[in-house]
C-alpha cells in the first residue's frame, strides 16, 4: 500500500468554502468510481480555515501519472474539476497551474 498527504488551499470566502464542504458531502458516483479505479482506496480530505490536506491510500500499482490520464479521458471528471477550480487555489510556492501539492515525508515513528 501507499500512502501520500496532499495540500490545497480554498478561496477564502465563507460562503464558497461551505459550498465546497457541501459538494463533497455526496460526491458524484462518476467521481468516486474514477477515485476507486485509479487504484486508490481510500481517500480523506482535512480542513483548517483555507487549507485543506488529502489523504490517500492507494495500491502498489498507483500513480498520478495514470490518475491524470484517466481523468483527462473522462468527461465527468474534467467537469468536476473545472467546477472545484471555483472554489480552490494554489498553496504559496506551489508550480504554476498545480492546485494539489505532494507533501514531503519528513518524519516517520
Amino acid at each position: 500500500m501507499k500512502k501520500y498527504i496532499l495540500f490545497l488551499d480554498l478561496v477564502n470566502d465563507e460562503k464558497l468554502i461551505s459550498d465546497y464542504i457541501n459538494y463533497h458531502k455526496s460526491i458524484p458516483i462518476a467521481i468516486k468510481n474514477s477515485i476507486l479505479d485509479s487504484g486508490i482506496n481510500s481517500m480523506e480530505i482535512y480542513r483548517f480555515n483555507d487549507r485543506l490536506v488529502m489523504e490517500i491510500i492507494a495500491n502498489d500499482d498507483f500513480s498520478f501519472e495514470y490518475k491524470n490520464q484517466l481523468d483527462s479521458n473522462n468527461p465527468e471528471v474534467v467537469e468536476w474539476e473545472k467546477l472545484m477550480s471555483n472554489f480552490q487555489k494554489s498553496i504559496p510556492g506551489a508550480p504554476k497551474h498545480v492546485k494539489w501539492v505532494l507533501a514531503e515525508n519528513i518524519f516517520k515513528l
